[in-house]
């Protein structure tokens, strides 16, 4: 990613100037021109702007992050909320998904009418076409300015400081065929003496309740278990869901005790490895992990949420 686009702090589109030289006809020519490209723009987007995200070859935690960016945006399944939308689909984008970026673009170039914002709308589209999104290359051109923005997050997250996420509306919102899973997941809990909504935050950060998740890494199941996992924790079927969610809390319930009961280091933990923690004598340096601490103490109500501070110990 360029320089240009990672340092950069001011969000405001930048505006294209036509030449000086010529003026007269040339200038009207220009000017017409950049009309022209905006609203080819604006009608790009606007035929594309009712369908959900493309969720094919995207690993189990961008498959979840993107089905819940989703509910939030469209209101299936959960309160319509953009805000909580742009903050999912940039973490996606951390993960490296190009997807979450024309997401964000899309919805600045034509979602709600305060936000919309054509800069801006390039400068995530020009993100993501950097990451090999063919649909975001094609909506650009070489006329319109793209304004520099920032890819970490921290605005999108800051936009929902204060809120509280409904993790009990959103799991109810969920297809028929994952309550069951669901309810695995809370008695389970309540086995392991693990708080309920931590497990299900967990559990929907990981594969979104999708008994039949495989990640590039070969995690598996609704708790996506690496087989060095499975083995430790007596998982010998890991996609009967059940014993992979029996074997995920278990090793939950092993991370918090290692770690003295801080959840936001069991949870890193969870995502990157109990080694990885020790290392680095708290949560590691890694954007994707942090924002996955954040997600998952945002979704379960525990910690400070979305608090930045959380994640620099």
């Amino acid at each position: 990613m360029p320089d240009s686009l990672k340092n950069s702090t001011d969000p405001r589109p930048v505006s294209a100037k036509p030449s000086q030289k010529g003026g007269g006809r040339n200038g009207i020519f220009i000017r017409l021109r950049l009309v022209f490209a905006g609203l080819l723009l604006c009608f790009s987007v606007s035929a594309l702007a009712l369908d959900s995200p493309q969720l094919e070859d995207e690993p189990p935690r961008n498959r979840a992050l993107l089905e819940q960016a989703w509910s939030a945006e469209s209101g299936k399944g959960y309160l319509q909320d953009v805000h909580l939308a742009l903050m999912l689909y940039c973490h996606v984008g951390l993960n490296g998904s190009s997807e979450g970026y024309y997401r964000i673009g899309r919805v600045y170039a034509d979602g709600p009418f305060e936000l919309r914002d054509e800069g801006k709308a390039r400068g995530y589209f020009a993100l993501a076409a950097q990451l090999g999104h063919e649909r975001s290359a094609m909506l650009l051109d070489d006329i319109l300015a793209v304004a520099p923005v920032l890819d970490d997050c921290n605005g999108f997250e800051s936009n929902m400081s204060g809120h509280r996420f409904d993790l009990a509306r959103y799991i109810a919102g969920l297809p028929s065929h994952k309550q069951p899973i669901a309810e695995l997941i809370r008695n389970e809990a309540h086995q392991q003496h693990i708080p309920v909504s931590l497990a299900l935050a967990v559990a929907c950060a990981e594969s979104n309740l999708d008994a039949h998740a495989v990640s590039p890494k070969n995690a598996q199941g609704v708790m996506q278990l690496i087989p060095d996992t499975q083995q430790r924790f007596g998982v010998t079927r890991p996609f009967d869901a059940q014993q992979n969610i029996r074997g995920g809390l278990r090793y939950l319930k092993w991370l918090l005790a290692k770690f003295n009961g801080n959840i936001s280091h069991a949870v890193a933990a969870y995502n990157a490895g109990e080694g990885t923690v020790n290392r680095y004598r708290g949560i590691p340096p890694f954007a994707e992990t942090r924002a996955y601490v954040r997600r998952v103490l945002f979704f379960s109500g525990l910690g400070d949420g979305l608090t930045r501070n959380t994640v620099t110990k």
